[in-house]
């Protein structure tokens, strides 16, 4: 797993992870969104390679970006390494990060309504109602350290 700000993205990594996005995010969730919402510029991106394809990524949201708190945002795994748990190892890796290198005490997210099982095995609590955003129903989710 690399793990890096978003000015030391090389411009290949960063048209990988933005390509990954759109494949999945516009294209297979059939969602037209504003995926480029400025956001990334404040944020660590951690992502995994498999030889020069990034085939999962992750943004960790910098306080006061997104919420008050640190976030993690656009997990994405590409369709074909699905089903191998590298969505659990990335969020895994990046609430260590939040947590024990930015000695942070919450994390904030949000996330589809169908990945609600998978947020709270994580420690994740749900914190809102559902909502829609970008017509897929979503949650709000909050994990706080004991």
């Amino acid at each position: 797993m690399i793990l890096k700000q978003f000015g030391d993205l090389t411009l290949s990594e960063l048209y990988e992870i933005l390509r990954l996005r759109v494949e999945v995010f516009v294209v297979e969730q059939d969602c037209c969104y504003q995926d480029l919402d400025g956001k990334d510029y404040d944020s660590y991106h951690l992502f995994i390679k498999d030889g020069e394809n990034i085939v999962g990524a992750l943004r960790i949201l910098k306080e006061n970006v997104a919420y008050a708190e640190m976030a993690i945002g656009r997990l994405i795994v590409d369709e074909r390494y699905r089903g191998d748990g590298l969505s659990r190892k990335m969020m895994k890796k990046a609430m260590d990060f939040i947590l024990n290198d930015l000695n942070r005490n919450a994390i904030r997210l949000s996330g589809q309504a169908y990945l609600c099982d998978f947020y709270t095995s994580l420690g994740f609590k749900r914190v809102s109602d559902s909502y829609l955003e970008d017509g897929i129903k979503h949650y709000e989710f909050l994990y706080e350290r004991d």
